[in-house]
């Protein structure tokens, strides 16, 4: 396949994983990243990926601001960045093959995939009767933050921890608003850190810069357009259904990029 092909279903990639993010408030990169890793190389796919996040999240911040809970932005800044510093260790430092890099995400992309399924059909929350304690409480919480740390090494990694962070924020965050603007905020501070991160690591050069500047404008283009189809569709269709097809296309994602790794596709 073609340089010019490559690029051009990048950009379908990155339109219907964004008109699903538009959809059901997840999973944009997580679904994109695979396939772009195939597409357009890792590096490549990281560094446009993480500043389209920092986009995308910018406009839900900017529409909501009043609604963000800082104090829970500050909490998860601090842990996730602490997991970010080992996937940042892992990803540039750790004598570890492409192959091996690309596995992992494909096992966090079906442990998320199982994950959501589970919660979003299955999973039924246990009432406490009135005076009942869970005794289980403390486990509960240290749990989420191990999730959170965890969270920030596959964000470090491959720019896409958001499915594990929504299983803290579903605990913390119950009002809808707070929920989106919140977890906004949170990504544009962690996609400046890891954008940051990358320029300090010399991911930018003169030889590339005006080639990912490039990449990055159709991008962006590009999820205007998804957001805008997103809205839409999202007022009409159920979004239990599109939650669904996007389990199964992060299913498909996964399985593509093992076998990518395996050099068969």
């Amino acid at each position: 396949m073609n340089s010019t092909a490559r690029y051009a279903l990048f950009f379908i990639v990155v339109l219907l994983a964004n008109i699903m993010q538009t959809i059901t408030g997840f999973a944009g990169t997580v679904l994109a990243m695979p396939f772009s890793i195939i597409l357009i190389g890792g590096e490549e796919a990281r560094l446009i990926l993480n500043i389209l996040g920092i986009a995308a999240s910018l406009g839900v911040v900017l529409l909501n601001f009043k609604a963000i809970n800082w104090k829970e932005v500050l909490k998860i800044c601090i842990v996730m960045a602490a997991g970010m510093a080992i996937g940042f260790i892992i990803i540039h430092y750790a004598d570890v093959s492409k192959q091996i890099l690309y596995f992992i995400l494909a096992g966090f992309v079906l442990l998320f995939t199982i994950i959501g399924i589970y919660t979003t059909f299955f999973k039924k929350e246990k009432v406490l009767e009135e005076g009942e304690v869970d005794k289980y409480a403390k486990i509960k919480e240290v749990m989420l933050y191990v999730i959170l740390v965890v969270a920030g090494v596959v964000h470090g990694m491959f720019v896409c921890g958001g499915p594990l962070l929504i299983i803290y924020a579903t605990k913390k965050l119950k009002d809808r608003d707070e929920f989106r603007s919140t977890l906004s905020m949170v990504w544009v501070v962690l996609n400046i850190v890891n954008l940051v991160r990358d320029i300090i690591a010399g991911a930018f050069t003169a030889e590339n810069v005006g080639h990912l500047m490039a990449v990055l404008g159709i991008s962006l283009a590009v999820l205007v357009g998804a957001i805008i189809v997103g809205n839409l569709i999202a007022k009409k269709l159920n979004k239990k259904a599109f939650m669904l097809i996007t389990y199964i296309l992060m299913t498909i994602s996964a399985v593509s990029l093992i076998l990518n790794a395996c050099g068969i596709f």
